[in-house]
């Protein structure tokens, strides 16, 4: 009885950002769950390897291709996917991007990338995708936070305020859509191996620093996000709303 508190089945969740990285681990756990997760990107090409990879294992998947900064081409694009897959009951907010540099020189249009990227996505995917669940009257909201969320850091200072606001955006989806049976919550992950993280990883000084820094001494792995995401993406959380719950092998508990 307990473990079908955690069934997906019968689900669609769309996964932004989820031809590679923590995007496609989570819409791999959650088709693994059961759900029909629907892949977003702006690269056909790797969406659709993705896609192959999934349905090669039996796994119900869709592929919608759009801009998560363009505001008509998210109401396009999620109209789309919900006429391919049906009503979209899960979101899992992942499409993000890190530009590091000096907060002094930092560039102004490398600000205004990586907000509409991490933030202005959150909005407008989320807005677009609510509308039907106040209507159903169900739903659950996912967005990708980070460490960073409650840390900083110097040289990633846009990246921090961007995921700091995400932090906030989900409480307040939480205060006003709490009555409509819609969940939204959040994911901190630590530092994760992924392609965005490669330079990272490979430069021994900051990676004996993150292993230093967490309890758990290593970096995470991607599928180590996948529980979290099906916890918060199923009926196990259905008292769970405005929450961060981090996945940081313990970075964020300790000074």
């Amino acid at each position: 009885m307990s473990l079908s508190l955690f069934s997906l089945q019968g689900k669609v969740a769309l996964v932004t950002g989820s031809g590679q990285g923590i995007g496609l681990a989570i819409a791999e756990g959650l088709s693994e769950a059961g759900a029909h997760v629907v892949l977003n990107g702006r690269d056909r090409a790797k969406l659709e390897r993705a896609g192959d990879m999934l349905a090669r294992a039996g796994r119900k998947v869709s592929i919608s291709t759009f801009d998560v900064t363009d505001h008509e081409a998210v109401a396009a694009g999620v109209a789309a996917a919900e006429a391919q897959a049906g009503p979209i009951d899960i979101l899992i907010n992942n499409a993000g991007m890190q530009r590091r540099g000096a907060f002094l020189d930092f560039p102004v249009e490398g600000w205004h990338e990586v907000v509409a990227t991490n933030l202005h996505s959150v909005f407008y995917v989320t807005q677009a995708v609510a509308k039907g669940m106040v209507a159903r009257g169900r739903g659950k909201i996912v967005s990708i936070g980070s460490v960073m969320s409650e840390l900083g850091r110097p040289t990633i200072v846009p990246y921090t305020a961007t995921k700091g606001a995400v932090k906030m955006m989900t409480r307040g989806l939480a205060a006003e859509l709490g009555k409509h049976n819609i969940q939204a919550n959040a994911i901190g992950p630590g530092y994760i191996v992924t392609e965005m993280n490669k330079a990272l990883i490979a430069d021994e000084a900051f990676s004996g620093w993150v292993r230093s820094r967490t309890p758990a001494a290593r970096w995470g792995e991607t599928g180590e996000l996948v529980g979290a995401a099906i916890f918060l993406s199923s009926a196990a959380s259905d008292y769970v709303n405005g929450q961060l719950l981090m996945v940081d092998g313990g970075m964020t508990a300790v000074v």
